[in-house]
């Protein structure tokens, strides 16, 4: 037959110092961002209302910053993960410049690391990913790493080169959103009264809440993102693998995290970083998000007074509510932890 179609890249076909360009820029539009708020049930107020957004400085309420993520992330996949078993993890990600539906997004991708699994059947790529808008300005950088089956188990592996990466984003790298003023916020809009200053390191917030995840929802959102990888549509294939069943994009349970967090950090408006992420377990259609976090840390940033960065971990679990906060650091994680995700959001002072 015809040799048109891509299959994919394979882990013998990465080489570190490798540049990829993804194809398909992707405009995204005031559809895009109400299906995704159909999907997730997302209430901060800086992305929910123009008028609010408008007034503390922004021309618009801008896209969700995983909304943005996962369009950045979609465009990764036919080149980088159309063959992976799981995406395993994410690292120095910052947010840099806010995106407005109209904007076109398009991403490009540098290998940064290479290392065979054991079982010589796979083996774990490390690429950095930055997406950018139509004026070229950079709008999201950030590293993950990804499993991606072996072509031919016989092929011999690259000497293993895994990449440093910082633990931490420093709050110094990060860009804010400009022209922006929160000092006046009105938190009956909002939704919440506790502010940066109400926080403190080592506390704990039971989200309370669960959501469902379903399957139709998730094979949307994944479409929504141009996401193609195989794991994600095909039970035909997948139905003969590991778990029997197709697995949930990790990004849908990450952006449901994020909508549950509001319950407890209603105005934690804005993810600015995120220092590293883990999906723990898989999730599957029918299991049930419960959402916890822990403030890490508080960091004031230079020459704003209006807002602070809050360094959050949240845990999600699946089938287990979190009043009991499962998932002690030291002893690893408990049964039902699918996601650990530690990350920096601005909230006003």
């Amino acid at each position: 037959m015809s040799a048109k179609t891509n299959s994919g890249n394979f882990f013998e076909d990465f080489s570190v110092g490798q540049v990829l360009p993804h194809a398909t820029p992707r405009t995204i539009t005031d559809g895009d961002v109400a299906v995704y708020n159909s999907l997730f049930p997302m209430r901060f107020v800086l992305q929910s209302s123009d008028a609010f957004a408008k007034g503390v400085g922004y021309e618009r309420a801008p896209v969700d910053d995983m909304l943005a993520f996962h369009f950045v992330f979609g465009k990764t996949v036919p080149d980088i993960s159309l063959n992976a078993v799981a995406n395993l993890g994410y690292a120095d990600c910052r947010f840099l410049d806010p995106v407005f539906p109209g904007d076109t997004i398009t991403t490009n991708s540098k290998v940064i690391g290479l290392k065979e699994n054991s079982n010589g059947q796979t083996g774990v790529v490390y690429v950095r990913s930055t997406g950018s808008n139509q004026a070229g300005k950079n709008i999201l950088d950030y590293v993950r790493w990804v499993m991606v089956r072996k072509r031919d188990v016989a092929t011999p592996a690259p000497e293993a080169d895994v990449p440093s990466l910082p633990e931490t984003v420093d709050p110094k790298h990060f860009v804010l959103p400009a022209d922006s003023d929160f000092s006046g916020l009105d938190c009956h809009l909002s939704g919440s009264s506790h502010l940066w200053g109400d926080y403190e390191v080592g506390e704990k917030i039971d989200h309370v809440d669960g959501v469902t995840i379903e399957e139709a929802e998730h094979m949307m959102a994944t479409r929504l993102y141009q996401n193609t990888a195989k794991v994600h549509f095909n039970q035909f294939t997948e139905g003969q693998g590991r778990f029997g069943r197709r697995l949930m994009y990790g990004g849908h349970v990450i952006s449901m995290a994020r909508a549950l967090s509001f319950n407890g950090l209603g105005n934690a408006l804005k993810i600015v970083a995120i220092n590293g992420g883990r999906h723990v377990a898989p999730c599957f259609g029918g299991d049930t998000v419960f959402a916890w976090s822990e403030i890490l840390d508080t960091a004031e940033l230079d020459g704003r007074t209006d807002v602070g960065a809050l360094r959050v971990r949240t845990i999600a679990t699946k089938d287990r509510p979190c009043p009991d906060f499962p998932g002690a650091l030291e002893k690893g994680y408990e049964p039902g932890v699918v996601l650990d995700l530690d990350y920096w959001v601005l909230m006003p002072r």
